[in-house]
């Protein structure tokens, strides 16, 4: 199935990288500072997206408050559908530059574009408003960034083999992940940018144009410093028959291992999404005041140091005592600080170092996820003699964007069964912010009860991850398998 083909004949779109083992290059240029565009504006919106649509267009009593608990739940169903679809196109693309690699020039503009039909919905009347979200939302998470995030996600595991390297850029990747998270939009924008736009939407359209239209080149940049060593190593069989959907499937959700780290990762994603979105609220209306520019960048600083630590100390560790025991271990951690958060909620200081003992557990999985989900392809791989990449990786995407909206909806339906009020202008000029203590104890729970709830059994589920478990051995087999067919 030749679909990237008429794309690729051109030497202009081949990859800057010829070498058989990673570089330097490749991960600087390819991994850390490529991906930064994308996944600054996905982290943005994952983080703000809700807020410009209940604070600033204030649409939380549109339908009797039902469109924002419903719509983002809705139109994952789409992105489910859209992120299968592509898993199913990528594991069938055959062209020189891999099949993963070429589906980011597509996602490229539609990154870009979607990002900014987002913001640039028209002052109309409120059912003509909700029709151009239910769009330019599903134009984003259902087709921009499912392309986006699978091709991305599968850079590390078809990189290399070798598990020291892949490790290496899983490392990289994540560190470009946590600098647009946790430095940009965790620390600079509530800092500098909220305070600056409040609740002006044309001052949001913007600064979203302005972030959209730089995931454009950066994004480009990804795709020629990436290169797919494991896809290339498969070129001989490209006359083959495709492995069908249906055996791939049964593959994945068969193979225990697979099921505990998707099933991992559902629950994670699933707790984060919750406090991340929550997060602003939370700084808005319990901790702090609204958009005082200080509790949110404090919270945010805490977490960002442990984050800073990590890069020298995870790989390390990770090396020596495995990456899953680090990454149970770590979530001890998750639990303890999350709990010293719910018992002092409006404690800033108390807050603060129950968030930095958490972030300090939070360090192996955001770090290593990656490396261990490379870990069970290649021993699926062993297993069933075939590679299921795309629609393992679609599964996991699915995951991903489906979480996002999901916890939309579950978190918007709380907010408006506590009685949330959007900020408004009272009669004298004033900004009027103040939330019901049903609001408040809402917006905690979200923040740091659901998190200490979800690190206990996350630490259940890890204890029978172990698929590192004798890997070098099952990849030496399928490096023997492969020899043996060439020489049959």
């Amino acid at each position: 199935m030749n679909i990237m083909k008429p794309l690729l004949r051109k030497k202009a779109m081949d990859s800057r990288i010829a070498s058989s083992d990673t570089t330097a290059k490749e991960s600087w240029l390819g991994y850390l500072i490529g991906p930064t565009g994308a996944l600054l504006l996905n982290a943005v919106l994952a983080s703000y997206l809700n807020v410009y649509y209940t604070d600033v267009l204030g649409l939380t009593s549109l339908g009797g408050g039902a469109f924002l608990i419903i719509f983002p739940i809705l139109s994952k169903i789409v992105s489910a559908i859209a992120n299968f679809i592509m898993g199913y196109i990528i594991d069938r693309t055959r062209s020189k530059q891999g099949k993963a690699r070429p589906w980011l020039l597509i996602a490229a503009p539609l990154m870009t574009l979607s990002g900014i039909l987002l913001f640039l919905i028209p002052n109309a009347e409120p059912k003509v408003q909700a029709i151009w979200i239910v769009f330019s939302y599903n134009l984003y998470y259902a087709f921009a960034f499912t392309i986006y995030n699978l091709s991305h996600n599968l850079m590390v595991p078809l990189s290399t083999r070798d598990s020291l390297q892949r490790g290496k850029l899983s490392v990289f990747s994540q560190v470009s992940t946590i600098m647009m998270s946790g430095i940009i939009v965790a620390l600079i924008f509530p800092m500098a940018i909220l305070p600056v736009i409040g609740v002006d939407k044309q001052l949001w359209s913007v600064v979203m144009s302005v972030i959209s239209i730089a995931a454009l080149p950066l994004t480009l940049l990804e795709y020629y410093y990436t290169k797919e060593r494991v896809t290339a190593e498969a070129a001989e069989d490209e006359a083959k028959p495709s492995i069908p959907f249906g055996k791939q499937l049964k593959a994945i959700l068969k193979d225990k291992y697979m099921m505990i780290i998707l099933s991992y990762f559902l629950i994670y994603t699933f707790a984060t999404s919750l406090k991340n979105l929550s997060l602003i609220y939370y700084c808005n209306y319990v901790l702090g005041t609204y958009n005082d520019g200080i509790t949110q960048t404090l919270i945010s600083a805490i977490g960002g140091i442990p984050m800073g630590i990590g890069i020298l100390v995870v790989w390390p560790l990770a090396k020596r005592f495995g990456k899953r025991n680090v990454t149970l271990a770590g979530f001890v951690l998750v639990a303890v600080g999350s709990v010293v958060c719910w018992v002092f909620p409006t404690s800033l200081t108390i807050v603060l170092v129950g968030q930095f003992i958490k972030n300090m557990g939070l360090l192996p999985s955001a770090y290593i996820f990656m490396a261990l989900f490379a870990d069970t392809l290649d021993h699926l791989e062993w297993k069933e003699r075939f590679r299921s990449d795309g629609i393992a990786m679609s599964i996991y995407t699915t995951i991903a964007v489906s979480m996002i909206g999901i916890c939309t909806g579950v978190f918007n339906g709380m907010l408006s069964s506590a009685g949330y009020v959007a900020p408004y202008y009272g009669s004298s000029g004033e900004l009027v912010t103040a939330q019901s203590n049903a609001v408040q104890q809402m917006i905690t729970f979200s923040f740091t009860g659901f998190e200490t709830i979800t690190s206990i059994v996350l630490l259940v589920l890890l204890a029978f991850l172990n698929v590192e478990r004798h890997l070098d051995r099952k990849q030496q087999e399928i490096k023997s398998r492969r020899e043996e067919t060439l020489h049959a």
